[in-house]
């Protein structure tokens, strides 16, 4: 191929340059440890997007213990299924062209060389999320509905990845923000010019995310979105953009011919996707009257605590002591003290167990005062009239 089939541009000085590092060595006593900067991406993403969800699960009443319980299940789910995807969507590199043994089966595990495809990730990762689910007893679709700005901005993040990789970019462009790619890089395409400047398409998807992360937080705040809606219309926002911007896309990747049109197989997989989502968004939005608010799997939640406006009895904690109704005052472990059956009295003889003051000494001295004789002798004669 020659510049001039492909009208490639000359190098534009406010391009995006090729990415001078992509990762760092740490050193071991048998050799050192590579850290790639597509792994820190994945990693970042993956944080972030805990962060974002964990913050809107418990704004929606869900334990925040679940978010742990679940993610140990969704994300190794998530990066195998998205291992597998990308494999099967770009068999060449592994399997050879036409499957014919020529390929680097060894390449499938290295997935720090790139390739995750995002559709296989969420497919598994889902089936992981419901298993967490499951075993902490809440609703997969409350907890998709909590997630899905997350996981949108944990690919708007990871994305990146794939520039430090220099990989999944698009064809010749000679837009100010066309990106260079090294020419010694073996994802340089063959037929370019070393000029040559392609479409970025990680930074289009990655804008692309962001935007949809915003908009869904802007209306889930507006319309408090239940029942698996905000997760589909994740799945149709995603997959709208993913369409054109898979389009531009010039690395190697399986296609596939339907209707007379062949394309490839991830814009296929996309108009499948976006037209599923809009399809369940709009049923379930048609039954929203019966949407559950609660996180809660049935038979799962949590007991609701006893308190003495409900009526419920509750037991005293141990050691504390409570009062009968004669006043007699017994511990929770049932024992009465004899010390602690009678009334307490002040120390200052003028003042009652209930705080009136002179009372009591006045009452004693009408007592030990002696009574006439005539009230004696009335006394009696009521006495005798019994």
């Amino acid at each position: 191929m020659t510049m001039a089939l492909h009208g490639a541009p000359a190098l534009l000085p406010g391009a995006l340059p090729a990415p001078a590092w992509s990762g760092f060595d740490i050193p071991l006593p048998w050799g050192s440890l590579r850290i790639h900067a597509y792994a820190l991406c994945i990693l970042l993403g993956i944080i972030v997007a805990l962060w974002l969800t964990m913050s809107r699960w418990k704004a929606r009443g869900g334990p925040g213990d679940a978010v742990w319980d679940i993610a140990i299940w969704a994300i190794p789910a998530g990066i195998i299924g998205g291992r597998l995807y990308h494999v099967f969507s770009s068999p060449d590199r592994y399997f050879g062209p036409g499957y014919n043994g020529t390929g680097d089966l060894w390449a499938i595990p290295r997935i720090w060389e790139g390739g995750l495809g995002i559709w296989g990730a969420v497919v598994l990762g889902a089936l992981g999320a419901w298993i967490g689910c499951r075993r902490a007893g809440v609703r997969l679709t409350a907890f998709m509905d909590a997630a899905a700005p997350g996981l949108l901005l944990a690919q708007a993040i990871g994305r990146w990845g794939n520039y430090f990789n220099q990989e999944l970019f698009g064809g010749p462009t000679n837009l100010p923000w066309g990106l260079q790619v090294d020419p010694l890089s073996p994802n340089f395409p063959a037929g370019f010019p070393a000029e040559t400047l392609f479409h970025p398409t990680f930074l289009y998807e990655s804008v692309w995310d962001m935007v949809g992360v915003l908009l869904m937080l802007a209306l889930d705040r507006r319309l408090r979105f239940r029942g698996g809606r905000l997760f589909w219309i994740y799945a149709g926002f995603y997959t709208l953009g993913r369409v054109w911007i898979e389009a531009l896309r010039i690395d190697p990747a399986e296609q596939v011919t339907l209707f007379g049109v062949t394309a490839r197989l991830n814009v296929w997989t996309s108009i499948f996707v976006f037209v599923l989502a809009l399809v369940v968004f709009l049923a379930l939005s048609a039954v929203r009257g019966r949407e559950l608010d609660t996180v809660w799997l049935p038979g799962r939640e949590p007991a609701a605590p006893t308190t003495e406006a409900g009526g419920a009895a509750t037991e005293p904690p141990e050691g504390v002591a409570e009062t009968d109704d004669d006043g007699a005052v017994s511990h929770s472990d049932g024992a009465v003290s004899q010390s602690e059956t009678a009334p307490i009295q002040h120390p200052d003889s003028s003042v009652s167990p209930y705080g009136d003051r002179g009372k009591v000494a006045t009452h004693r001295a009408a007592l030990d005062e002696p009574r006439p004789a005539s009230q004696d002798a009335l006394t009696s004669a009521e006495d005798d009239g019994k």
